[in-house]
């Protein structure tokens, strides 16, 4: 990062508050897409989900299809048996061979009738599982909409603002450029160390306009006169004074 020679303090603290304000205003200009990017986001997992669920749900639907399909088949080979043994009656030899085909039958009955209780049980299963998936569909239809919105929202304001944040990223290069390497370094760390991106702070009411403490006014004075860099002593922000800052522009 090259540096222009003999530069003074102040053209230092005029080309640091500079990149502030060029920094601020990117920073607004992302605020204002704001936390559509993860809403987007958020509502493309939701969506995910619940095709997930949908997908689960079919596959069980089609399990007990399948259920009620070799449920019926069980009826159909229990009273066939039954017949065949019904048959067998007509040529037993004793109370034994009898009571023995009789109990065939019996348990053949109770086969169709479990058959017959399970079919019924799978097609309320399947009928209640069909009401979720239409109540899932509808909810999936209404996500798919709000992301659909959301998307044109977020790529409307990006159309928007893309254009200015490249405008301002290539004059915050040029300020770069004159800033001198050591405050550039310490401006940027504290931009990631606090919530509101200053890095450089201008004195509003006697107070230090990041962190709103309170400057001595023999320091303010110090801060006017704009011959070294002076920062807050609470927060380690790089201070001006409010006229150096209204005299920057961009």
């Amino acid at each position: 990062m090259a540096v222009a020679a003999e530069i003074t303090v102040e053209q230092k603290l005029r080309a640091l508050y500079k990149l502030q304000v060029i920094d601020s205003k990117i920073d607004k200009l992302k605020s204002v897409r704001g936390e559509l990017p993860m809403e987007v986001s958020d509502l493309e997992d939701e969506i995910a989900g619940l095709e997930t669920r949908l997908s689960n749900m079919k596959t069980e639907i089609k399990q007990l299809e399948e259920g009620i399909g070799m449920n019926k088949t069980k009826i159909v080979d229990s009273k066939a048996l039954s017949k065949k043994y019904e048959k067998q009656l007509d040529n037993v030899k004793n109370n034994r061979e009898f009571e023995a085909l009789n109990k065939e039958i019996e348990i053949q009955g109770l086969e169709v009738q479990a058959a017959d209780k399970r079919i019924k049980n799978f097609q309320f299963e399947i009928e209640q599982k069909k009401l979720s998936l239409e109540t899932l569909n509808k909810e999936l239809e209404g996500r798919n909409l709000d992301l659909k919105n959301k998307k044109g929202e977020l790529s409307t304001i990006v159309d928007e603002t893309e254009k200015e944040e490249k405008d301002l990223m290539k004059i915050r290069d040029k300020a770069v450029v004159v800033t001198e390497e050591r405050l550039y370094t310490s401006y940027e760390r504290i931009r990631k160390s606090v919530k509101n991106g200053i890095g450089v702070a201008m004195i509003e009411r006697d107070s230090c306009g990041g962190c709103f403490a309170k400057i001595p006014p023999q320091k303010q004075a110090d801060i006017k006169l704009r011959k070294k860099i002076l920062v807050c002593e609470h927060c380690g922000r790089v201070l001006v004074d409010a006229q150096l800052a209204e005299e920057v522009t961009i």
